[in-house]
């Protein structure tokens, strides 16, 4: 087996755990570090087969992670539920959520082609791509759904940036203190953005770029469909300007999706996930710069999660 560099190297375990899961004949012939997760060691394994031909699968390994087991789990129901849909998402290979034979908690999973794009340019063809399939995702209707929602802050434990509208923030905080709207339930992703999405980015001229692949399903759950959409939105708020933040809630309903009805409502789940992102904004800029965003320093993603939130205030006023 051949390495792209040292921190490739598949532990002996998982490497003999990830051999009993291929097919006869076939083996590692290289192993390739992912760049972007943020929780979990990402490695590209290309496997060569008896006939000189190669696959590449995806090696999921979490590492001193406390909710390893409950992710693991959630990732491999969603990836079996997803299979057949035309949801474009990886294929389970095999999983050891409790590390019974890897090194540490792990997930083998098919490789898709594409890759995350990141930059402002393109983005206006880009963002109905990612509105449609959202629309897709929240039509599933699976026979077990799974589970609730969990919310991903507390009205008590934001942090307000340094020198950020205090009264926006006191107001939006005021926002998420209330209980949370009634929705209908859908089958969210939960971990929606660009981040999270593959585009095919060599297409022919004329047909312009296309989803390629959904990753990382780890925090599948049941809830609003509003939820997800401002997940996204607040990803795009961060990576290229508040506008495009506000731009994708439109951009959802345009292709077809459904939101709550009244804006005080829509208003709850957008300024529940902006305010969300106050915790851990080095977290979420660190694997942005490493992709080449050098500009979203921790101080500059603030600012616009500032810009953002106080724009989203503006909106409902």
């Amino acid at each position: 087996m051949t390495n792209h560099d040292e921190a490739a190297a598949v532990r002996p375990l998982t490497l003999a755990w990830v051999s009993r899961h291929l097919e006869v004949g076939e083996r590692i012939v290289r192993t390739e570090v992912l760049q972007g997760g943020i929780t979990a060691e990402m490695r590209r394994l290309t496997i060569g087969g008896p006939g000189g031909g190669t696959r590449d699968l995806v090696l999921r390994t979490f590492v001193n992670v406390e909710h390893a087991e409950d992710w693991l789990n959630r990732e491999a129901g969603a990836l079996t539920l997803l299979t057949g849909t035309g949801v474009p998402a990886p294929g389970l290979v095999a999983v050891d959520p409790t590390a019974a034979h890897c090194e540490h908690p792990s997930l083998l999973m098919t490789h898709l082609a594409g890759r995350t794009v990141l930059d402002d340019e393109g983005l206006e063809t880009r963002v109905p791509l990612l509105a449609r399939q959202l629309v897709a995702i929240h039509a599933l209707r699976p026979a077990e759904r799974p589970r609730e929602y969990v919310a991903w802050t507390t009205a008590d434990t934001v942090v307000t940036p340094k020198g950020a509208d205090a009264a926006a923030w006191a107001a939006a905080i005021d926002v998420i203190r209330r209980p949370a709207p009634r929705y209908e339930g859908r089958f969210l992703h939960r971990d929606f953005q660009p981040g999270n999405v593959l585009f095919d980015v060599s297409p022919p001229e004329s047909a312009g770029p296309r989803i390629t692949g959904v990753v990382d399903w780890a925090a599948t759950s049941w809830g609003p469909a509003d939820l997800d959409v401002a997940h996204c939105s607040t990803n795009l708020a961060l990576l290229h300007g508040p506008a495009w933040g506000l731009r994708f809630a439109e951009a959802y309903e345009e292709a077809g999706g459904v939101l709550a009805a009244a804006a005080s409502e829509r208003l709850y789940w957008q300024v529940r996930d902006g305010l969300a992102f106050s915790e851990e904004v080095q977290l979420v800029a660190q694997p942005w710069r490493k992709a080449g965003r050098a500009e979203l320093t921790k101080r500059a993603v603030e600012e616009r999660l500032d810009a953002y939130v106080t724009a989203l205030m503006d909106a409902l006023g």
